[in-house]
């Protein structure tokens, strides 16, 4: 569904992708995790084209994204959930999620975002500012559901996040998967990625280093230790 082929992406002159190619296939979460610094949020940004690769190609079944305008990826499937989650504190969570809403689409989208994440509802008139870090979170990722994406791409969401909150917001996770949508996962809680994620990618210096399906790495971690560099 969703291939990246062979990506080059710069910061100025500093190369910072240097090849990167995965896959993400239909109904797949796939994970992506490294250390600080080698590439992570950059592979995801350049996918969206806010940070556009110099080289490669980015797949969306037929269409090439990587000849698109950033505004244009949105409409062809693809959401994006950035680091920081990014709400507007000053809007109600009723009204961040229908920020989403694109007008050729009923009401109807918003009524199933509600049901797969039925607190919303119940808070549809609070203030996004007054929710904790992970309903913020939540939130973050509903108002992208909204969109209807094919694809999600999610960045650090677990990120400052308390071990219950983890959890259930791995299990929405999983939910949205089940409902069809294909993700990509960028990570650095590598305990809740290997709960969720059918297959993981390593990134080391800019490129992938090593994949590997999840259930493989769950049963030994020694590949986890030597590409993150953790215990057990």
């Amino acid at each position: 569904m969703l291939k990246i082929d062979d990506l080059h992406t710069y910061y100025g002159k500093s190369h910072v992708l240097q090849g990167v190619s995965l896959e993400v296939t239909e109904g797949q979460i796939a994970g992506l995790l490294g250390r600080n610094g080698v590439g992570k949020t950059t592979t995801l940004r350049s996918i969206m084209k806010l940070t556009p690769p110099q080289r490669g190609r980015v797949l969306l079944g037929t269409t090439a994204l990587s000849d698109l305008r950033a505004y244009q990826i949105p409409r062809q499937g693809v959401g994006y959930v950035p680091q920081g989650r990014h709400i507007f504190p000053s809007l109600t969570v009723g009204e961040n999620l229908e920020i989403g809403i694109l007008k050729r689409r009923a009401a109807s989208d918003l009524e199933e975002v509600y049901r797969l994440f039925p607190w919303l509802a119940d808070r549809r008139h609070q203030l996004g500012g007054t929710l904790s870090g992970g309903e913020a979170q939540m939130l973050a990722v509903a108002r992208c559901l909204v969109t209807r994406p094919r694809v999600l791409l999610l960045d650090e969401p677990t990120e400052g996040l308390m071990p219950t909150m983890v959890a259930q917001l791995g299990s929405q996770i999983r939910a949205i998967n089940q409902r069809g949508v294909s993700i990509l996962l960028v990570e650095q809680n590598y305990k809740a990625a290997l709960a969720i994620c059918d297959r993981i990618y390593f990134m080391e210096k800019g490129r992938v280093a090593h994949e590997a399906k999840a259930e493989e790495l769950r049963s030994n971690l020694s590949t986890v230790r030597r590409y993150l560099g953790v215990g057990t």
